[in-house]
C-alpha cells in the first residue's frame, strides 16, 4: 500500500464530476485522498454541493470560502491563491490534482508551480471560446503532468512545449460514470427533484465571460424558442460567472409547468436523466462531450464551446437562430445516434491509476523546460 497523499481541487459540481472517478480509483489503489472544497460548492444558490463532495467515503475535506455573490473573477483568483497557499503550507500533499480552466484551477496551479509541490492536471489541451481557453493553457504551462481527454488535445499539449514523457492520453474521467449502470432508476431520479415530466430535454445555459453584456439577451433569445416548442425542460441552474445574474432573471419568468428548474444534482443522478433525456441544450460541455458519448442529440448554443467537439448527434448555433433551435426541437429531438468514443470509453480512472502505480511518475524533475528545442 502507498503512503502517498493526493489532494483534489474542487471548485464547481461539473470539475467534481471529472475528479470522482479518479480520486475513488486511486484511492481503492491505496493512495490517501483528500478534497480541497472551494468556489460554486461554498454557494447556497447553486445547491451548496460541498455536501455531495463530502459524501465521498474515506477522504479528508478542507473548505475554503473564496468569493461572494458578485464578486469579480480577479478578485475570486487572488483570494483562492491566498487560501491555497496558506493550506499547502501546512498540509503538503504528494499530488495536488486540478481539472480544467476555471480561476479556483488556475490559483491552485500557481501556487503549486510557485512551491515547487508536484500537480496534475486534468483535461488540458482542449479548445473553447472565452477566457477558459487560455486559463486552461496558463494551467498546462504550469502543470507536471498532464491527463488529456483526446488524441487532439495531447498534440496541443505538446505544441506548447511540454515533455512527451509526461503527457497521457487517459479520456474524459466523466465518461467513467456514464459508462456504467448510474445505481438509480429514473423513477427515483424524478422522485428525488419533482421531475414531473416523462418526455424532457435538459437545458444547461452557463454565461460566457468575454460575452457578459449581451449574455441576457442571448438567454431570453433561447429560451423563448424553447418555451413556444412546447416541450418540457430539465433547467441545471447557470455557474457563477459574470453574465448568471441576467440568465436568472430570464430562468425566473418560465412557466413552472413546463420548466423544472433544479440549482445542481448529484452526478450519478444527473448521469440517469442525462440516458434517457430527448435532447441536450446550451453551451455546457456535457453537450458536447457527454451527450455524444450516451448518443443524445445536443443543441450547442453559442460560442462557449467552440471549436470542442463535433459530431453526428451536435448541432451548432447562435442563441438567435430561430430556424435551428425551432428545427431541433421540432425534428431532431428523441433521436438516438451511435456513441461517440473520441473522448474515451469509460476507463479514464483506469489509466489514471496505472500511471500512478510507474515508479517513474514520481521521478520526474519539477523544474521544467520547454521540450522540442
Amino acid at each position: 500500500m502507498t503512503s502517498r497523499r493526493l489532494l483534489f481541487v474542487t471548485g464547481t459540481r461539473a470539475d467534481f464530476g471529472k475528479l470522482e472517478p479518479l480520486a475513488l480509483a486511486a484511492q481503492q489503489a491505496g493512495f490517501a485522498v483528500g478534497f480541497f472544497i472551494t468556489g460554486m460548492h461554498m454557494m447556497r444558490r447553486y445547491g451548496e454541493t460541498r455536501l455531495e463532495v463530502k459524501r465521498f467515503p474515506g477522504a479528508e475535506f478542507f473548505e475554503f470560502v473564496n468569493q461572494r455573490e458578485g464578486d469579480a473573477q480577479d478578485f475570486i483568483l487572488s483570494k483562492t491563491i491566498l487560501g491555497f497557499s496558506d493550506f499547502v503550507h501546512e498540509h503538503r500533499p504528494d499530488l495536488v490534482v486540478i481539472h480544467g480552466d476555471r480561476v479556483e484551477a488556475l490559483a491552485a496551479s500557481i501556487v503549486c508551480a510557485m512551491k515547487y509541490i508536484p500537480s496534475a492536471h486534468i483535461e488540458g489541451g482542449e479548445v473553447s471560446g472565452t477566457i477558459d481557453e487560455s486559463i486552461r493553457h496558463c494551467n498546462t504551462k504550469l502543470c507536471a503532468a498532464h491527463f488529456v481527454s483526446s488524441e487532439g488535445a495531447k498534440q496541443r499539449v505538446l505544441a506548447l512545449g511540454e515533455s512527451p514523457e509526461s503527457v497521457y492520453n487517459i479520456g474524459s474521467p466523466e465518461l467513467d460514470t456514464h459508462a456504467r449502470p448510474s445505481g438509480v432508476t429514473l423513477a427515483q431520479v424524478k422522485e428525488r427533484y419533482a421531475i414531473p415530466f416523462d418526455d424532457y430535454g435538459i437545458v444547461i445555459f452557463h454565461p460566457v465571460t468575454s460575452e457578459a453584456d449581451t449574455i441576457g439577451a442571448q438567454a431570453q433569445a433561447l429560451f423563448a424558442r424553447l418555451e413556444a416548442s412546447g416541450r418540457n425542460f430539465v433547467v441545471i441552474a447557470p455557474n457563477n460567472d459574470p453574465g448568471t445574474e441576467d440568465i436568472f432573471a430570464v430562468l425566473e419568468k418560465l412557466p413552472r409547468e413546463r420548466f423544472r428548474q433544479i440549482p445542481s444534482m448529484r452526478f450519478n443522478y444527473f448521469s440517469e436523466l442525462m440516458k434517457n433525456a430527448s435532447a441536450m441544450v446550451g453551451n455546457s460541455s456535457a453537450g458536447v462531450r457527454e451527450a455524444p458519448f450516451l448518443g443524445v442529440p445536443s443543441l450547442d448554443v453559442g460560442t462557449r464551446q467552440n471549436r470542442r467537439a463535433s459530431g453526428a448527434s451536435i448541432t451548432a448555433c447562435s442563441a438567435i437562430d430561430s430556424g435551428v433551435i425551432d428545427g431541433f426541437v421540432q425534428d431532431t429531438w428523441g433521436h438516438r445516434f451511435q456513441n461517440d468514443t473520441t473522448f474515451g470509453a469509460g476507463h479514464a480512472a483506469a489509466a489514471f491509476v496505472d500511471v500512478l502505480n510507474r515508479p517513474d511518475f514520481w521521478l520526474k524533475p519539477l523544474q521544467k523546460a520547454f521540450a522540442g528545442d
